[in-house]
């Protein structure tokens, strides 16, 4: 008789943890409040704050750095988790490669209405791109540059267009894959709202790509990083770190790479 009513417990529990990944799930997923905060003083470039707005009326608040319109830009597209302000050490670096940069903070982040979503993300980058031409800068002088989650976006975007190039760093293949391998003992592919389906996306990119991961991701499995890789069509470079976990290290190694490809596209 215990036995049996533990059992009936279990399920009870386990049913109510299903409930609330449902229902909660995009709570996990975005986290916009997290934030390793750096003084916006920091930012060696100069960068105009503009306003993007979005095909549903929201209004994104974006860093725009205008060196000149002729030369290519790259739009940056962040991961899930933190502010504009997380992301000044790698600004800092654009400085010296001879670009523009839009850097934009999703909807819901960085006290942008809305709240994020997978369509949400995509409508996101889509109007940030839109903005982008609205000023001058043609779609084949945009660099897209996705960091983890924003790699997803990025590669969704890219299908079929003709942009400069495409870094993706810290890729995953899927959002359901990453489900499975941080739960588990959920149905995720059943549960699971926000999918990022990126392994088939990818091979609908006809332009050049750079995957950039580190070997000791603990977020993101790096076999995920050389799968994205595997499946991208030529051309096609990367840079795999030995030591580098989930937010890649901004080495000489790595930012020489990035050099290398940007000034390749030209």
């Amino acid at each position: 008789m215990f036995f049996t009513k533990f059992i009936i417990s279990i399920f009870a529990i386990y049913f109510v943890l299903l409930i609330f990944l449902y229902f909660y799930q995009r709570k996990l997923l975005y986290h916009p409040n997290v934030s390793s905060y750096t003084e916006i003083n920091n930012l060696i470039p100069k960068i105009e704050k503009v306003n993007i707005p979005t095909s549903d009326n929201h209004k994104l608040l974006g860093w725009f750095h205008k060196k000149d319109i002729s030369k290519k830009t790259i739009l940056f597209l962040n991961g899930n988790a933190g502010s504009l302000e997380n992301r000044i050490y790698k600004l800092n670096h654009f400085e010296n490669f001879d670009l523009n940069f839009l850097i934009i903070a999703w909807r819901g982040f960085n006290g942008n209405s809305g709240k994020p979503s997978e369509q949400g993300l995509y409508d996101d980058a889509k109007s940030a791109v839109s903005w982008l031409k609205s000023i001058g800068i043609k779609e084949e002088k945009i660099i897209l540059y996705g960091e983890s989650l924003g790699a997803a976006v990025a590669i969704e975007i890219a299908q079929n267009k003709k942009f400069a190039g495409i870094v993706l760093e810290s890729p995953f293949t899927s959002m359901v894959e990453m489900g499975k391998k941080h739960y588990p003992i959920f149905p995720v592919s059943f549960l699971l709202k926000d999918r990022y389906e990126s392994i088939n996306k990818i091979k609908k990119i006809y332009f050049p790509v750079l995957v950039m991961h580190g070997k000791k991701d603990s977020i993101v499995p790096f076999e995920m990083g050389k799968k994205i890789y595997a499946s991208a069509n030529s051309p096609k470079f990367y840079y795999f770190s030995e030591y580098d976990d989930h937010m890649m290290d901004y080495n000489k190694l790595l930012l020489e790479k990035l050099k290398l490809f940007i000034e390749s596209l030209n």
